[in-house]
């Protein structure tokens, strides 16, 4: 997978070297290329933002030199794999020219749709994506609209909160993603196994020593029986659910569930798939 991500901070990635991501990138597995955004202007001052029309605090991300970015990058791509007999570079614009292998462009932004693990599942199928870390009040609304021309666009919402610019998302972003890339976990069991890749918490996890501070590893994961740890294992993903995000529980497939499970969350006053079934946000992932 490449993935491309422009920022006015090029520094501020620099954790993407490290962990999971950094070993993708040592085996091949993640072509990471970070872009300074200043690259494209054509100021002495090599000033992006300007003021916003119609008044307010803040400033705006200017559009020009964010189109040269991501124009560039397209650009770039198609002259090295589609590269024309008079040597010029193909119009992006233009439906005769050759068609390029265009990235799925991320703009982090707290309108866009809630970073879910589905999200992340879909963006790992890719094979390039390009993240468009925004600044200050955001970037003019005419880039993403011309952009949405010529590349599939999404915004992506880390949460209900307001964070100074897009780099801190497009680590986790990218963090989540890569993860999920064949090859890059040395145990593929370990996906499968965790918080939301189904809509529930992950349940409770120990090792060694078996008694610690007064405090034992439930009898049943020392029993050896694989049947009874599963059931253990499910009825606490269960109840942790219910009791911190029975929000999730709307997105839980009842067709999934067994009398037990149903059981457990009656006793929370839960249904599975309750209330407005799938979220307006899970329905767009959907058609992503």
């Amino acid at each position: 997978m490449r993935v491309d991500v422009v920022t006015i901070f090029p520094e501020f990635l620099a954790p993407l070297t490290l962990s999971l991501p950094g070993k993708a990138r040592e085996s091949g597995l993640l072509d990471l290329r970070v872009h300074d955004l200043r690259e494209w202007t054509t100021d002495r001052h090599r000033s992006v933002d300007d003021t916003p029309y119609g008044g307010g605090a803040g400033m705006v991300m200017r559009p020009e030199p964010w189109t040269l970015a991501l124009q560039s990058l397209v650009r770039d791509d198609a002259q090295s794999n589609h590269q024309p007999e008079d040597d010029r570079q193909p119009d992006l614009e233009d439906d005769a020219a050759p068609a390029p292998l265009r990235p799925r462009l991320l703009v982090p932004s707290p309108a866009g749709i809630p970073f879910r693990q589905t999200v992340a599942a879909e963006l790992a199928r890719e094979p390039w994506l390009a993240i468009a870390c925004g600044r200050y009040e955001g970037i003019d609304q005419r880039v993403l609209d011309h952009a949405r021309s010529w590349l599939r666009v999404d915004e992506i919402s880390l949460g209900d909160y307001v964070i100074s610019g897009g780099e801190s998302a497009a680590i986790v972003i990218v963090e989540a993603v890569v993860r999920l890339l064949p090859g890059v976990l040395g145990n593929p069991e370990s996906v499968v196994q965790e918080s939301h890749v189904e809509p529930l918490l992950e349940h409770p996890v120990y090792t060694r020593p078996t008694s610690w501070r007064g405090r034992d590893v439930p009898a049943v994961l020392l029993s050896g029986h694989h049947g009874d740890i599963a059931r253990w294992r499910r009825e606490q993903s269960l109840r942790r659910t219910a009791e911190r995000r029975p929000d999730l529980l709307a997105l839980l497939d009842p067709a999934g569930c067994t009398d037990d499970d149903l059981r457990i969350l009656a006793g929370y006053g839960l249904t599975p798939g309750a209330g407005a079934g799938f979220h307006q946000a899970e329905r767009a992932v959907a058609d992503l």
